[in-house]
């Protein structure tokens, strides 16, 4: 596995380091945000680490260039922010996770791991076509395209995608944040269910409208995804 890891921390970037070494990742550091842009254009990356403070670019709008151009490239944000309105700009920026610092290496790796079996998973399905249809949506998981009544929905991350297709694939079934921690972020849950909430805020903008909402909450329990439902 090759990641690009942008930080311009250099202690950081050693702890890492070390741990990319025991796991046998290939990691390239770059302390610079956009010398860190100009290797992810001239390098094949199989994931990126970006920290939110950096010179040159900063890691937000770094992420949101990077997101523009490349959909599919997994992208976890290093933070030292831990208010809710700075995570949700991250994510909204279109990353698939974060991680505060400071941060346990463990728990990175652990991230890493999800994310890139998550990722391998997708790949593996390429091979056969495979279509979630439901009552108003249509969703390619080959493509990772979603229509609603024929009409292509834009602007999709790719983890608004993959909840929207584990939600799809379970219609009415009502899921915890830790449920969908584990099942579509593929970790265990460490502590910030916030990560969840504001993935569904966005699926609802994006899909729903004032009569459909698609996912409902289920006051004190989670989540469900039902079209029944008005």
């Amino acid at each position: 596995m090759k990641i690009l890891v942008i930080e311009d921390n250099e202690s950081v970037c050693e702890m890492i380091e070390m741990f990319f070494l025991k796991e046998g990742i290939d990691g390239k550091f770059v302390h610079d945000g956009l010398k860190g842009y100009n290797e992810f254009k001239t390098g094949e990356w199989d994931l990126l680490i970006v920290d939110w403070m950096l010179p040159g670019m900063d890691g937000v709008s770094l992420c949101r260039k990077i997101r523009l151009e490349n959909s599919e490239i997994p992208i976890i944000m290093l933070t030292a922010k831990d208010s809710e309105s700075d995570q949700v700009l991250g994510l909204e920026m279109g990353a698939d996770d974060y991680v505060t610092k400071p941060f346990s290496p463990l728990a990175l790796m652990a991230r890493i791991k999800a994310v890139a079996r998550r990722y391998q998973r997708n790949s593996g399905e390429q091979a056969a076509k495979n279509i979630i249809q439901t009552k108003h949506l249509k969703i390619d998981k080959d493509s990772r395209e979603v229509f609603m009544e024929g009409s292509l929905i834009l602007n999709l991350t790719p983890k608004e995608f993959d909840l929207l297709a584990y939600f799809a694939q379970h219609p009415r079934q009502v899921f915890t944040r830790e449920q969908l921690l584990e099942r579509v972020w593929g970790y265990q849950f460490y502590g910030d269910e916030r990560t969840v909430d504001v993935h569904v805020k966005r699926l609802r903008k994006k899909l729903g409208t004032a009569t459909q909402p698609f996912v409902h909450t289920v006051w004190g329990v989670g989540y469900k995804f039902d079209e029944s439902v008005e």
